[in-house]
């Protein structure tokens, strides 16, 4: 069962995603709010694998949120909700640690999608976002991301790195490798460690900055 939470400060768009999200057989939403300082009370007293998270919203808004679920919940997925489409929100919201995002004008599968996807393998990019991401960072005017090269990555992690990027589960990448599920965690581990991202949509936006992997 995925446990979900949802902040949106909007009620109409809040209560209509709920009940999208409860349709789902496999999706228990544990509680719904208003705002950021609401969301992190939530999380205190409840398990909870995804929260899906409205960027404009009163009090505290989305991405002070997103540094504190990354600072005091580490474990949480994060899918930003958002009107926005600019580039600047999408990669620097990938950089702060978001899992997935997802635009309000999106269709239900897609939203349905994006919980699934995250839930799975940590990470989901609509077709929408990975173009404007792969515009941004293909751009030499544009900032692209901070990440640091330190150590090379070596085959075996640049293998893992792809299969990652294809969206595949560790245990889909200890089969198709022929490793222990453990031991893709590990590789997994020394990818964020060596590239300093934060999560499995950090070494995807790596991945697509350094041509290591187009979708």
């Amino acid at each position: 069962m995925i446990r979900l939470a949802l902040a949106d400060d909007q009620p109409l768009f809040r209560r209509g995603m709920a009940m999208l999200l409860r349709d789902m057989p496999d999706v228990q939403v544990l509680f719904e709010c208003n705002n950021g300082e609401e969301l992190l009370t939530g999380l205190k007293g409840n398990a909870i694998d995804i929260v899906l998270l409205d960027l404009e919203m009163p009090v505290m808004d989305g991405m002070e949120t997103m540094r504190r679920v990354r600072q005091d919940h580490p474990e949480v997925r994060v899918i930003v909700l958002s009107m926005h489409h600019e580039e600047k929100f999408i990669v620097h919201l990938m950089e702060l640690g978001a899992n997935g995002y997802v635009v309000k004008t999106a269709e239900p599968d897609e939203i349905e999608n994006a919980v699934r996807s995250v839930a799975t393998s940590g990470y989901h990019f609509s077709e929408m976002v990975s173009r404007v991401m792969l515009q941004r960072l293909v751009k030499k005017e544009k900032l692209k991301p901070t990440f640091h090269d330190v150590e090379p990555l070596t085959e075996r992690e640049l293998e893992v790195l792809r299969l990652i990027c294809q969206e595949l589960t560790t245990t889909e990448i200890a089969g198709k490798l022929f490793l222990s599920p453990r031991t893709v965690e590990g590789h997994r581990n020394n990818i964020l460690l060596k590239i300093g991202a934060r999560n499995t949509a950090g070494i995807v936006v790596y991945a697509m900055s350094k041509g290591l992997y187009t979708p």
